[in-house]
């Protein structure tokens, strides 16, 4: 069945509107028609089964049939950071990241990322929540992930003090894996929000690594082949979701 986000604004007790490029979607896409059922999520958790009770050029409107007890979100928050890459890799990781479960995404200016003028105005902000929203449609997520504006790597280390795990994967590091380091934790139940932290092209600076070690980071080894930038936050974020999440189910 299809998922469609709406916004709190746009629902009305039980009468829903469809807007924006949604529409377009129903029609030339979907081909959905009155009477057709859909789910409709309210961006910030709760869904709904829906029927399709009108369809006009510039909304659709669904009528609320009963709320459904659904949540496809993962008990333990994965937060990524990821050091800035070049050209559109950041359009895949945002969107895989969604898909495997990251709750926020994080773009981080860090030594080694060349960024031409502000990056506090980064103009693909609105193009990467997008992305996520879309891949949200795909994979069934009850919550849409945000996708922040690009912080420095100061504003990084502030940012994590509130986290419970933080995950370093680094080339130099041989002995401790995300494995291992999950196996020494005594009171896993207790970890609920998780950072993962990517460097960019080129890896970490050594000096950056030593500031994430003073904030008690686990600075781990992904195996002996060395990974792009995009590929070790799928990785990562894989992993963990397999030893304290939902990846791979229950049972």
């Amino acid at each position: 069945m299809n998922k469609f986000f709406v916004p709190e604004q746009d629902m009305h007790f039980d009468t829903v509107f469809i807007k924006g490029d949604d529409v377009k979607h129903i029609n030339k896409v979907l081909r959905l028609q009155c009477g057709d059922k859909v789910n409709i999520n309210n961006c910030n958790g709760r869904e709904f089964l829906g029927i399709i009770d009108k369809i006009e050029k510039e909304k659709v409107t669904v009528k609320i049939l009963e709320e459904l007890k659904l949540c496809n979100e993962s008990p333990v928050e994965m937060y990524l950071f990821q050091g800035l890459p070049k050209s559109s890799k950041m359009d895949l990781i945002v969107q895989k990241a969604t898909e495997i479960g990251a709750c926020e995404i994080t773009p981080v200016i860090t030594k080694r990322v060349v960024v031409k003028g502000d990056f506090t105005q980064f103009k693909k902000v609105d193009r990467w929540n997008k992305i996520a929203r879309e891949a949200c449609k795909q994979c069934k997520r009850s919550k849409i992930p945000v996708v922040d504006a690009p912080v420095d790597f100061e504003k990084l280390l502030q940012g994590l003090n509130s986290m419970d795990l933080i995950i370093v994967p680094y080339e130099n590091e041989k002995n401790m894996g995300i494995k291992k380091t999950i196996d020494s934790i005594e009171n896993k139940d207790l970890i609920k929000k998780v950072a993962v932290v990517i460097g960019p092209e080129g890896g970490f600076e050594e000096e950056e690594i030593e500031l994430l070690k003073g904030i008690n980071s686990h600075i781990v080894t992904l195996g002996p082949r060395i990974f792009r930038t995009e590929t070790a936050g799928f990785v990562s974020l894989a992993l963990l979701m397999y030893e304290l999440g939902d990846l791979g189910g229950i049972y």
